[in-house]
Formats: C-alpha cells, sequence, structure tokens
C-alpha cells in the first residue's frame, strides 16, 4: 500500500519555526567574566565590597550636609534673637537740638513696654542726651500697676533734679488712673480737648465662687499654714476682718497716689469732693479743674513751648521677636495669670 501524501499548499504555520520582530526587546547577554576575574573567585566578594564602601561614603555625605544645614538654621535663629531681644535706643547727634520724646502707651506693668523699667531707661537716655532740649512722656495708658507708676514717677523727678531739664506730659486718648500718677511729675500737663483724664483711685478685684460651689455640692480643699494665707481666694469665703484689712491697704495706696498729685500739680490744682474719688474728666475739663494745664499736642508743645521742632523718639519697642512670641500666644498666657491676680491696680 503507497502511503497517503500530504496536500500540497501553503505551509502550515504549526509547522514553521518561531520568528521574532526585529524590533522586539532582546534580553542583553550577561557580560562575561573576564579572564583575570576568572582566574580570581573571589571577584564578586570585593565588587560588593566597593559598592557597600561607596554607599557608606554617600551616606556620611549626606549626614554631613544635614548636620550642616541644621547648624546654619540654628545660628540663623540665635542670630535673629540676639538681634530681636536686644532694645537699641536711638543716638542721635547730640550737636543738634532736639525734643526727646518716650511714649508711654498702653498697661503700665512689670514686663510690658510702658514698665519701669523700659520707660527709665529710656527717659535716662533722653536726658543724658547734650542735644535734648527738653523731655516728652507722649502718654496714652489706662493706667496699671502703681509699684510701676511711682517708679516711673521717682525717676522723672530724680532726672529733672540732676540734668535741669524740663519734663512736659502730652496726653493723647487717655490718661487715667496709674498714667496720671506718672503724669503728675511732669513740669506742665498738655491734654487734647476730648482727652480722658483722672480716676485718681485704687481697685483690687476678683472673683468668688462660693455660692456656686455650694449649689453644685463642691467642696474645696484648702490647707494653709497662716490664718490669712489664703486670703482672696475665689473659691473661698472672704471675712468681715479680711474685708478691712483689705480695705486699709487700698486705702493706704490711695493716699500715696494723692499725695504725688498734690505734690506735682500743687496750687493749681483746684481740689473738690469728687477729685480724687475716682472720677474722670475730658481734657477740657481737666484744665479747668487743674488736673491739666493746657490743651496742646506732641508738635504744638515741641515747637511753641520747648521750641525745638525736631522729635527724636527714645522709646524702647517691641522688636519683631517679642511681637512674634506674643502674637503665638506668650501674651494670652501672660494675661491670664494676671487676670487671676488679685493685687492692686490704678486703672
Amino acid at each position: 500500500m503507497t502511503e497517503p501524501t500530504q496536500p500540497q499548499g501553503p505551509e502550515s504555520h504549526y509547522d514553521r519555526e518561531p520568528s521574532f520582530s526585529a524590533s522586539a526587546p532582546t534580553q542583553a547577554p550577561a557580560p562575561a567574566a573576564s579572564a583575570k576575574d576568572a582566574a580570581n573567585p573571589s571577584w564578586e566578594r570585593a565588587t560588593l565590597e566597593k559598592l557597600a564602601f561607596a554607599a557608606l561614603a554617600e551616606q556620611k555625605s549626606t549626614r554631613r550636609w544635614k548636620t550642616f544645614v541644621r547648624l546654619a538654621w540654628l545660628a540663623f535663629f540665635i542670630a535673629l534673637a540676639w538681634i530681636g531681644l536686644s532694645r537699641a535706643v536711638p543716638a542721635p547727634d547730640k550737636s543738634t537740638a532736639h525734643t526727646a520724646v518716650v511714649e508711654i502707651k498702653g498697661e503700665i506693668a512689670a514686663g510690658a513696654d510702658a514698665s519701669a523699667e523700659f520707660v527709665n531707661a529710656a527717659m535716662r537716655a533722653a536726658f543724658e542726651d547734650e542735644g535734648a532740649q527738653a523731655v516728652v512722656l507722649l502718654i496714652n495708658s489706662p493706667g496699671g500697676s502703681p509699684v510701676q507708676a511711682g517708679m516711673i514717677n521717682d525717676e522723672v523727678r530724680r532726672l529733672k533734679a540732676l540734668h535741669k531739664k524740663p519734663v512736659y506730659a502730652v496726653v493723647e486718648e487717655t490718661c487715667a488712673s496709674a498714667a496720671y500718677y506718672i503724669a503728675v511729675s511732669a513740669d506742665q500737663i498738655f491734654v487734647d480737648k476730648a482727652s480722658i483724664v483722672g480716676s485718681i483711685g485704687v481697685l483690687m478685684d476678683g472673683f468668688g465662687f462660693t455660692g456656686l460651689m455650694d449649689k453644685l455640692g463642691v467642696e474645696r480643699r484648702l490647707l494653709t499654714a497662716g490664718a490669712n494665707k489664703g486670703l482672696f481666694d475665689p473659691f473661698s469665703p472672704l471675712s468681715d476682718k479680711q474685708k478691712e484689712f483689705a480695705q486699709n491697704m487700698l486705702d493706704q495706696i490711695h493716699s500715696q497716689f494723692i499725695a504725688a498729685v498734690k505734690a506735682g500739680r500743687g496750687q493749681r490744682l483746684k481740689e473738690n469732693e469728687e477729685t480724687f474719688s475716682g472720677l474722670f474728666w475730658t481734657g477740657e475739663k481737666a484744665v479747668e479743674l487743674g488736673l491739666a494745664d493746657r490743651l496742646g499736642n506732641l508738635d504744638y508743645v515741641a515747637r511753641e513751648v520747648v521750641k525745638a521742632e525736631e522729635l527724636v523718639d527714645y522709646t524702647r519697642r517691641d522688636n519683631v521677636a517679642e511681637r512674634l512670641v506674643k502674637r503665638f500666644g506668650a501674651a494670652i498666657g501672660d494675661s491670664a495669670m494676671r487676670a487671676l491676680h488679685t493685687a492692686p491696680a490704678l486703672r
């Protein structure tokens, strides 16, 4: 029998050898080891060691760069703090006649811009300047600490006697309580007709929660060594004896305030039953009562009274770093602590 023959025709694709397109990717052959590497069986180990050392060197370089960057930033912030925390007082040309200005603005308190530390330092610089013909206290403050105000008052009188230079107080919006305590140390007080002047009194404020605690059934557990150590604790009752003690202390501070006003104003003061009651008046009325001398602003005093129109500001101000600290909460915390403090205040 004869074997059947295959049909003639196009060759089936199953019978063809597989072919690849010229564009298809091909795997590159692995590099063959050189004859020298083949002769040395540890060449792979040496290559790995070289790679490891190179990686370590790169890591060290990266760490050094990071350390440098961090030290650079640290140096920058230290320099910023050094510049920011230094409160420089301007040093004008001593040969030029001018009117020295020291601002007293905001609350008068320790650590504030209107603290005795900063105001007195600025005043000393102003008095010691040979070109300063007079010193103007530019005031816009509702008051504050009687201690700080008293320290500034004493320093103004000392510097006036030492340097024989006049001092003028110029009131902007407000000169009340502790601010007026300072103003009476000046030779003359100038106000705007609508300024608020006076409030010669002392207060001590706080809160008491004893009634609320009784209603809520809350027991206050306060242990003290000393019968009056818990005086003004807001969660403890205040006895009549403690009230009397506090009132006597306020009356004594009030008497010191009144003495400073009388010493500063002298015969110009037209005293009546309301003068030292804590009331306040407009600048126009304050002139009538002898609490102020004349109407006038800073430019008027420099031009017409001191006769030196050039103004040089000696005020020590908040620097950029301090403003940032206050903005991000330091001032809020400080204010909260002062709100809980019950020290007497002239405001």
